[in-house]
C-alpha cells in the first residue's frame, strides 16, 4: 500500500511539474542587430547563436518561446518592467550589478577589440590617438569607455555613439569614422561577411565574459535555464553552434567534461 501511495504521489509530481512547464512562455530579450548572436536571418525570422541555444533550452524544458527585440540602451529597463523574463544576446556580464541581478554561469569569453579599414594606417591601440572613433549606445564597450577604460577614450579625437553595430560599420564604410569599438565576435562577423578590406587589430583593449541576466527574484528560472543549457554542452549543440555562426570555439568557457 505505501508503495502503490509513493508511485501514485510521483505521477502526480511528474504530471504537475509537466502541466506547469507547459504553461511557461519564456520572453528572451535580445539586441536584434547583433550578428552573429542575435539577428534577423535572410528569410526575415530572428536567428543566431544565442537564439537557437535559447530555443534548445525551452524545447529541454518545455517552455515556449517568445522572441522579444528591445532597446539595448534600456535593457534593464524592460527587464525591470516584466516586458521580458531575461536579457540574452551577448550581454557583457562583467558590467551588470550582481546584488540587483541574477547573472547566470558564463558561457563565453569575450575581448574587446578595434575594427578598422585595412588602409586605414591604424596598426595599435596607440594608433587610435586623434581618431574618430564609433561605438554602440549601451554596450559594454561603451560603458567602459564611459568608466574603466575612459583614459583610452581621451585619447581618442571623439567617441561617437551609435544606435547600433551595424549603424556604425555603415560609418566606417563611408568613411566617416576611423574605427570601431567592438565585440570580438561582431567585428570577426562583419569581416567574413565583407572580406579582408577590413581588419581587426591583434591587440584587445578589454577583456569580458558573456551571460544571461535576470530579475533578482527569478533566480530559480536562471537555475533551469543553466541546466537545461549544460545539456546542449554535453550533447554537442552548443560546439555545433558556435561552428555554424562562426564564432571562435576556443573562446566558449563550458566543456561537457
Amino acid at each position: 500500500m505505501k508503495k502503490t501511495l509513493a508511485m501514485i504521489l510521483v505521477l502526480m509530481f511528474v504530471l504537475s511539474a509537466a502541466c506547469m512547464a507547459e504553461g511557461v512562455t519564456f520572453k528572451m530579450g535580445f539586441d536584434a542587430e547583433y550578428p552573429p548572436y542575435t539577428y534577423m536571418g535572410d528569410d526575415g525570422e530572428y536567428t543566431g547563436f544565442d537564439i537557437e541555444m535559447a530555443k534548445g533550452v525551452c524545447e529541454i524544458l518545455g517552455w515556449d518561446i517568445e522572441l522579444v527585440p528591445i532597446n539595448w540602451d534600456t535593457k534593464l529597463f524592460s527587464l525591470d518592467a516584466g516586458e521580458i523574463d531575461c536579457i540574452w544576446s551577448g550581454l557583457t556580464i562583467d558590467v551588470i550589478d550582481p546584488e540587483a541581478y541574477t547573472l547566470s554561469m558564463a558561457y563565453s569569453d569575450n575581448s574587446q577589440m578595434i575594427l578598422t579599414k585595412a588602409d586605414s594606417g591604424i596598426a595599435t591601440i596607440d594608433d587610435l590617438a586623434g581618431k574618430v572613433v564609433g561605438v554602440q549606445l549601451g554596450t559594454s564597450a561603451d560603458i567602459l569607455l564611459s568608466g574603466d577604460c575612459e583614459d583610452l577614450a581621451k585619447t581618442f579625437g571623439e567617441l561617437i555613439r551609435f544606435e547600433n553595430y551595424n549603424v556604425c560599420f555603415t560609418e566606417l564604410m563611408a568613411g566617416s569614422i576611423d574605427a570601431i569599438a567592438i565585440d570580438i565576435g561582431v567585428a570577426a562577423n562583419k569581416i567574413a561577411e565583407y572580406g579582408d578590406e577590413y581588419v581587426m587589430l591583434d591587440e584587445s583593449w578589454a577583456a569580458e565574459k558573456y551571460g544571461i541576466c535576470f530579475r533578482k527574484d527569478d533566480a530559480e528560472m536562471c537555475a533551469q535555464v543553466e541546466e537545461a543549457f549544460m545539456q546542449l554542452v554535453a550533447d554537442g549543440t552548443y560546439i555545433s553552434l558556435a561552428e555554424k555562426y562562426g564564432l571562435d570555439t576556443s573562446a566558449l568557457c563550458l566543456s561537457a567534461e
